[in-house]
């Protein structure tokens, strides 16, 4: 039985709020069970320096936890001078997931960078984090439509992502922290809409898993971001 006394396959209630940071272009409050996430996305007029006279946009993330999302609190990383590897990590990840469905050069040379910082984590804020950051893009570029910065929304399709594991020997979707934290396999997916893989991370934190066990979290991952983006889709409806 799982902590949570959830179905191997079944998400936890995920909440996807728009439009709650007033002075963001696009925004987005994020909940995978007890895991808050606030992403938001913000115009750049300017692109990197590495695009300019390409013709061709750039989108970008930062990822941050705050001090109590926690049970202890964390010291903030600007107090270190430099974010930790797991953060800059973290932050590529999004970037390049985002990315992955982006018509860079229908956003022109200018960049969106967007921001998830952590509120709550109780495991997955990685993937709550890229789920969220898709609605909040999304907002964005209707913003810039509205006001005929671009002529399209270059977001071609959601992509959304979910955790799965192997939990007391049982393939189980979506880990909270207490089966994160002693699940045998943990892995991470992120995947399209049209089922287009972009990334896959797993670990095995005991005993190697089979390419059998791999196949199977592959299936639950895909039905749980089925399930994401139908919510993504009512989100910015």
């Amino acid at each position: 039985m799982r902590p949570s006394n959830r179905a191997p396959d079944e998400l936890r209630p995920v909440t996807l709020e728009r439009g709650v940071a007033r002075y963001a272009e696009g925004s987005c409050l994020v909940t995978f069970g007890n895991t808050r996430v606030l992403c938001t996305a913000s115009l750049e007029e300017k692109g990197p320096p590495w695009l300019r006279g390409t013709g061709k946009g750039w989108v970008t993330a930062e990822y941050a936890m705050l001090p109590r999302a926690t049970h202890e609190r964390t010291r903030r990383e600007v107090t270190s001078g430099k974010p930790s590897g797991r953060t800059q990590e973290i932050q590529r990840l999004i970037g390049r997931s985002l990315r992955a469905v982006v018509n860079l050069p229908a956003i022109g040379e200018r960049q969106i960078v967007v921001d998830c910082d952590v509120i709550q984590a109780d495991g997955g804020t990685r993937t709550a984090s890229i789920t969220g950051a898709w609605v909040a893009l999304h907002e964005c570029f209707a913003w810039m439509q509205s006001r005929s910065i671009i002529s399209i929304n270059p977001l071609r399709e959601p992509v959304a992502a979910v955790s799965c594991g192997i939990y007391q020997g049982k393939p189980v979707l979506d880990l909270d922290y207490a089966e994160d934290s002693a699940a045998e396999t943990d892995s991470n997916f992120v995947i399209t809409a049209s089922g287009g893989i972009v990334e896959v991370q797993g670990t095995a934190e005991g005993k190697p898993f089979s390419e059998d066990e791999f196949l199977t979290l592959l299936r639950l991952a895909k039905a749980g971001v089925a399930q994401l983006v139908d919510l993504q889709k009512k989100a910015v409806a």
